[in-house]
């Protein structure tokens, strides 16, 4: 929006919540009502109250850090992630082809079962039991939890206010009250991620197959679920210095840690409805301009996200590859690398030559 269209920041952004609510509403759809049980509902609950938020002390740390720290930090990490994800699908393309030509087959897309259950195998110790569950019916329990999640969080945002500190109720920004409000977010993410936490390890320990495993196996499990609420606010306090979808940013993270790309894909895009939506309804709750424009875009997101959808699923069906998203969510972001970084660094230059203020700033 900014580098084609030519938007300010401001407008940009605005769009840009609600063009990311379409596209991730289109990925629900189909991931709760497709017949596949893709969602991974129990790691949703672990990595949501965290990535909140992350995304809350992000967006402060975006007002306080100069353009040209963000810009620098912003390429850097664009770079790893990049890498990583590509790697990540490389990783997969030999599992595939491997699997494949184990069974004695010409094409990988005949091996598709083996390799949906070779890339099970892989660490991911929350799915074991998500995946033998009903697929055609949804958890509405875990689902109005992570509702509860999202209006918690919700309410605390009404109440901040805008940055004049008018909200449900006017309050001083950067007063005492100011910074309660945004200090109770760290015990409700704490709160939330300890039951979800605690919820898993009582169901895997009530697990017959989880029973034979041993104290070193017990351990490293442990220490993976302890990992995936630290990666989500990693990955939320990343998206919020930067101004892009938490989304982007966890994928790679948990590709790393060896959850198979069609439970990622499936998981961050649930996961950035929820966010995406709250920054939706706040830029309208502030007043937003050019709502209607913003709808339109948001349409045309919704109708693109479901043709990308289908010609996604249809090519990983004919080829058997579910490194296929890998590869795409590299290829944008490697793209997001050199375009962001170019021009980011063309509007650093321009700032300092202009003589604008380069150094820190305050919060409010």
């Amino acid at each position: 929006m900014t580098i084609v269209a030519g938007l300010d920041l401001k407008t940009a952004s605005s769009f840009s919540a609600f063009m990311v609510t379409g596209g991730s509403i289109a990925n629900v759809i189909s991931n709760l009502f497709g017949g596949k049980a893709l969602l991974d509902y129990d790691l949703a609950l672990l990595l949501e109250p965290c990535m909140l938020l992350g995304v809350s002390i992000g967006v402060i740390c975006n007002r306080v850090l100069p353009e040209w720290l963000i810009t620098v930090l912003f390429a850097v990490f664009l770079a790893w992630s990049s890498l990583k994800t590509c790697r990540n699908g490389v990783k997969f393309w030999k599992l595939e082809s491997e699997t494949a030509k184990g069974k004695g087959h010409e094409r990988p897309e005949k091996g598709r079962g083996e390799i949906e259950e070779d890339t099970k195998n892989l660490k991911a110790p929350l799915l074991e039991a998500q995946v033998t569950k009903n697929k055609s019916k949804l958890p509405w329990t875990k689902l109005g939890v992570l509702v509860i999640v999202w209006a918690s969080f919700f309410v605390i945002y009404l109440l901040r206010g805008n940055k004049d500190g008018k909200g449900i109720i006017t309050i001083k920004p950067c007063g005492v009250e100011y910074w309660i409000l945004l200090s109770l977010q760290i015990p409700l993410a704490l709160i939330f991620t300890k039951l979800a936490l605690s919820r898993t390890e009582s169901r895997q320990e009530s697990s017959p197959s989880n029973q034979q495993k041993n104290q070193e196996d017990t351990r490293l499990d442990q220490s993976t679920r302890l990992m995936f609420p630290v990666m989500s606010f990693l990955a939320g306090l990343l998206g919020g210095i930067f101004g892009i979808g938490g989304g982007m940013l966890i994928s790679p993270l948990l590709l790393q840690t060896g959850i198979p790309p069609q439970i990622t894909a499936a998981t961050t895009s649930f996961m950035v409805f929820f966010s995406a939506t709250m920054s939706a309804v706040q830029y309208l709750l502030l007043g937003m301009q050019n709502t209607d424009t913003a709808y339109v875009f948001s349409l045309i997101c919704f109708v693109a996200s479901l043709l990308g959808l289908v010609l996604v699923q249809k090519a990983v069906a004919q080829f058997g590859r579910a490194s296929i998203i890998v590869f795409s969510v590299g290829t944008v972001m490697s793209l997001s690398t050199v375009l962001m970084t170019s021009f980011g660094a063309l509007d650093v230059w321009t700032d300092y030559a202009a003589g604008k203020d380069m150094g820190f700033k305050l919060p409010c």
